[in-house]
């Protein structure tokens, strides 16, 4: 069902912020997005057609991270960094009024504070980080360290803090000095610049709920930043043998900050470090861990041992008491475990090799549930209240698949409802390339390659609705608070899609701005 082009109508929108923390728990952004893993590939990683690298290997679960999010959203604006003129662009919400400030040379990336005070630009052409005042659109730019590609904003709204990632593209690098250990953190009230350096090869900053703390998570060891005061740092190695150092793969932290719990690559032991002595000693387990995950209210930590089929599972503020131990069917391959919101489950599936089924576990009782899928897993998501669930799938197909199964050799995604076991498994004609979801988890949203379509998931109903947009996506996002998706699209001057799903009864409304640069008017 197509749903309909007309304008706004009257509909409430709600604006607040809610913030995701990387792919879809685990998308750094401006929106509430699905409980994505975002904790690193794995030995058994899928190519591009979805095929398994290793069918047998006790690496970790790989996390798709193709959910980016990009523009960034405020309680108010939707800001977007145009690379191509050196600008920002801020769309007031819900008069879609355009107006663009001027940033550094090559803004890549645009990420708001959870305040709503600022957006916050990394400018990879002039080495600079430009800190944005939202209601004013008044500009300061700091100067950074060379050749940085990636950014990340502390949850209190204070600090960012960009590095240098060698696994993502970079665009205007100097050509000069590169090195792989440095950070550079930026005060964003003050416009001070904290330059420092760190562990080989930082992959991801981590930052404590009270903001007064930064875990700068790298290949073998955990920089532990104060942000109190003066900027100190303490350098905390993660390996026993600094010679033979398996990389840190997941990092979670328990909820009062005195913990943090590292997963490493082929590994046997569970890192516990001291985020108040900044000390590492090492719990040994039975077998080589392949995923970590912590509970929303924080009262448990998860980790899976799939080759050992065993669930482990750790009171994060008794790190050294015995863990709980559930045990997983022995015939079954189960290596990633995704906590499901609030509602006491969680989640168990494989993307490490092609096997078609997942799990529900009930926390509580110990008590696992296998169900069967149409197709092999690619990632998985579960809603910010544990309700439903979606699995975007590998091309591949399960070895042990039906020869009248009709998604085979097919692209699909499975719509389920964990709260009464209803499912809905959808054919795609293309690969899906974004995904985003609104906060109260009543719509999904997602594209797909080379299709000018935003895919609509009322997940209440499990019937999809499909919305045409003017020209290709590019990125995708939700309005915190609302249940309003905004899409980016190919265009030179710039252009931005609003639909609202709540809109027409349900039948969705969409507003598109073409030329926000030059302050074009809205099509309806």
């Amino acid at each position: 069902m197509r749903a309909s082009g007309t304008g706004r109508t009257d509909s409430v929108w709600r604006l607040q912020f809610t913030a995701g923390i990387g792919a879809l728990t685990l998308l750094a952004g401006c929106s509430a997005d699905y409980s994505l893993d975002d904790k690193g590939a794995s030995a058994g990683d899928y190519d591009s057609s979805g095929s398994a690298g290793d069918d047998t290997g006790s690496g970790g679960e790989e996390e798709d991270d193709f959910l980016r999010m990009d523009p960034a959203a405020t309680d108010a604006y939707v800001f977007v960094a145009n690379a191509a003129r050196d600008t920002v662009t801020r769309i007031s919400v819900p008069s879609l009024e355009t107006l663009t400030a001027d940033v550094g040379a090559i803004p890549t990336a645009v990420l708001t504070t959870a305040d709503y005070l600022r957006a916050v630009t990394l400018n990879e052409g002039s080495d600079t980080v430009s800190v944005i005042d939202a209601e004013t659109l008044a500009v300061r730019e700091v100067a950074i360290r060379e050749n940085f590609n990636r950014l990340s904003l502390a949850p209190s709204g204070k600090w960012a803090m960009a590095w240098y990632d060698p696994d993502r593209e970079s665009q205007g690098a100097s050509g000069g000095v590169q090195s792989f250990n440095e950070v550079s953190f930026v005060d964003l009230e003050s416009a001070a610049h904290w330059p420092m350096v760190v562990g080989f090869n930082p992959e991801d900053v981590r930052w404590s709920a009270d903001g007064l703390q930064a875990l700068v998570v790298s290949d073998a060891s955990l920089a532990l930043v104060d942000l109190s005061a003066d900027l100190s740092i303490r350098l905390v190695e993660l390996a026993e043998d600094p010679l033979d150092a398996p990389d840190a793969e997941e990092v979670e932290i328990s909820p009062d900050g005195r913990w943090a719990f590292v997963r490493q690559a082929e590994a046997a032991d569970l890192v516990v470090v001291s985020l108040v002595e900044g000390t590492a000693d090492r719990i040994p387990l039975a077998a080589t861990l392949t995923d970590l995950d912590l509970s929303p209210d924080g009262s448990r930590i998860a980790a899976v041992a799939k080759d050992a089929h065993q669930i482990l599972s750790f009171d994060p503020a008794d790190p050294y008491g015995a863990p709980s131990v559930v045990e997983l069917p022995l015939e079954g391959y189960y290596g990633s475990v995704l906590f499901a919101g609030d509602s006491g489950k969680a989640v168990l599936y494989t993307n490490s090799q092609l096997y078609a089924r997942y799990a529900v576990w009930d926390v509580a009782t110990g008590a696992l549930e296998e169900r069967p899928l149409v197709k092999p897993v690619r990632t998985i998501g579960v809603s910010p209240t544990g309700g439903s669930l979606i699995v975007f799938h590998t091309l591949a197909d399960d070895p042990d698949a039906s020869p009248n199964n009709p998604f085979l050799g097919e692209h699909a995604l499975t719509m389920l409802s964990l709260s009464d076991g209803r499912e809905n498994p959808l054919l795609l004609p293309a690969e899906p390339t974004a995904y985003s979801v609104s906060d109260d988890g009543r719509y999904g949203f997602f594209f797909m390659e080379g299709h000018a379509l935003l895919e609509v998931l009322p997940f209440d109903s499990l019937l999809p609705l499909t919305a045409d947009l003017p020209s290709l996506p590019v990125w995708l996002g939700v309005l915190p608070g609302t249940d309003t998706a905004y899409v980016s699209q190919e265009y030179d001057l710039g252009r931005i899609s609003f639909y609202d799903a709540a809109a027409d009864s349900g039948a969705g409304a969409l507003d598109t701005i073409t030329g926000f640069e030059l302050n074009s008017g809205i099509e309806h």
